[in-house]
């Protein structure tokens, strides 16, 4: 019992602490044999053409802000495309999009989810590289320079940017939780891309190369992470440039993030039995490595596991063992906390140091919510939109 209980200790702290400490360690060991890696230069005559790919459903209220952003960014004259598809939107979404020429739309009535909208967008793309793009995120003006840049290095299959979750002094838990997720996500992934390559990217922004472009079926449910790793199977690196970033406000409250989460999780169980062949080291030793301390881990068991240490700590503290005592009591504050910003946010009242552990319980219990979800196959891979803070 005390060695089960250890084991499932072990693999939940390294899952969420342990991997990116071991990371970091990795990291400098790397350096100090071959020095710091040198930032990308850019050669704006060598950027490759590029087409900005937005799917947008139902955006009207983003879109303008979004035209605008798009026509903003850098890049050579000639070089750079926008292509904007909007299939199944009854707003004003396609026709606020009509009034910009420089803009190609492509418009069907019927909705049959984001990765088919995307599928028929990319057989009118004709670029070297595809960036995709959320309707509701917003790029700095660099973003397609600093992510084209990377492509001049030919073992690149990819290239993700960072997501920013905008947090201001009055954040709740969903606000405050969503964007200190993302800042320890993104110092992961600056260490991931450095080791060898991030494992997936996110569909706030990402790109590919436009050859190594393989449609995912129609039921991907994380049709982004899909995309990327497919080109990371073929053994291609995808790179994380943390100068790229998509800006988006965080989900309107923690049911509208837990929606989200939920959706994930039933994706992520999903992506992980279709790329069954990235588990096994022998054929992608580093890869495998990173996808299993990065992802599957979160994915599969580690939330099984921290109901299973709390159960089996209250068997070894009945016994009268006063260190599995002291490690309950832990425990039992740690989910406290949790359980008490979970009653203060209902009330809206924010104590900042119990968003944490409310996140981390929200974010468990959406895999377990998830995976259940999955299994029962009552996860459609139409996107159900969540609400996000205007």
């Amino acid at each position: 019992m005390e060695i089960t209980l250890w084991l499932s200790l072990f693999i939940v702290i390294y899952t969420f602490v342990g991997y990116g400490i071991l990371l970091y360690i990795i990291i400098r060991i790397k350096r100090m044999v071959k020095g710091k890696p040198r930032e990308m230069e850019v050669n704006y005559d060598l950027l490759p053409t590029c087409t900005l790919v937005v799917a947008a459903y139902n955006e009207e209220h983003f879109m303008p802000e979004k035209i605008k952003n798009t026509l903003e960014l850098k890049y050579p004259a000639g070089k750079l495309k926008f292509l904007f598809i909007t299939d199944g939107s009854n707003d004003r979404t396609p026709d606020i999009i009509r009034e910009y020429p420089q803009i190609e739309l492509m418009h069907e009535p019927a909705r049959s989810g984001k990765i088919v909208a995307i599928h028929r967008a990319m057989k009118n793309v004709n670029t070297e590289i595809t960036v995709f793009t959320d309707a509701n995120t917003f790029l700095n003006e660099d973003a397609i320079v600093n992510i084209c840049r990377h492509y001049a290095d030919q073992t690149v299959g990819a290239v993700a940017g960072e997501k920013r979750v905008q947090v201001d002094e009055n954040a709740d838990a969903s606000a405050a939780g969503e964007g200190f997720y993302w800042k320890y996500e993104s110092t992961l992934k600056k260490w991931d891309s450095e080791l060898y390559s991030v494992v997936g990217a996110a569909g706030e922004l990402f790109s590919v190369r436009t050859a190594f472009y393989k449609p995912v079926s129609v039921d991907a449910i994380l049709d982004d992470f899909m995309i990327s790793m497919l080109i990371a199977k073929q053994g291609y690196r995808i790179v994380y440039d943390a100068s790229a970033y998509a800006l988006e406000t965080s989900s309107a409250n923690v049911t509208e993030e837990l929606k989200r989460k939920v959706r994930i999780a039933a994706g992520g169980i999903q992506s992980i039995i279709w790329l069954k062949e990235l588990l096994n080291p022998f054929a992608y030793p580093l890869l495998s490595f990173q996808y299993i301390s990065h992802r599957v881990l979160r994915w599969t068991i580690t939330p099984f596991l921290l109901i299973l240490s709390f159960i089996l700590n209250i068997a070894l503290a009945c016994e009268g063992l006063v260190f599995y005592q002291l490690l309950l009591a832990a425990q039992i504050l740690f989910y406290a906390m949790a359980a008490l910003g979970f009653i203060l946010e209902k009330r809206e009242l924010r104590i900042k140091i119990l968003f944490i552990p409310y996140y981390f319980c929200v974010m468990n219990y959406a895999v377990l919510a998830g995976i259940i979800r999955y299994f029962k196959k009552s996860q459609s891979a139409v996107w159900e939109k969540s609400a996000r803070k205007q």
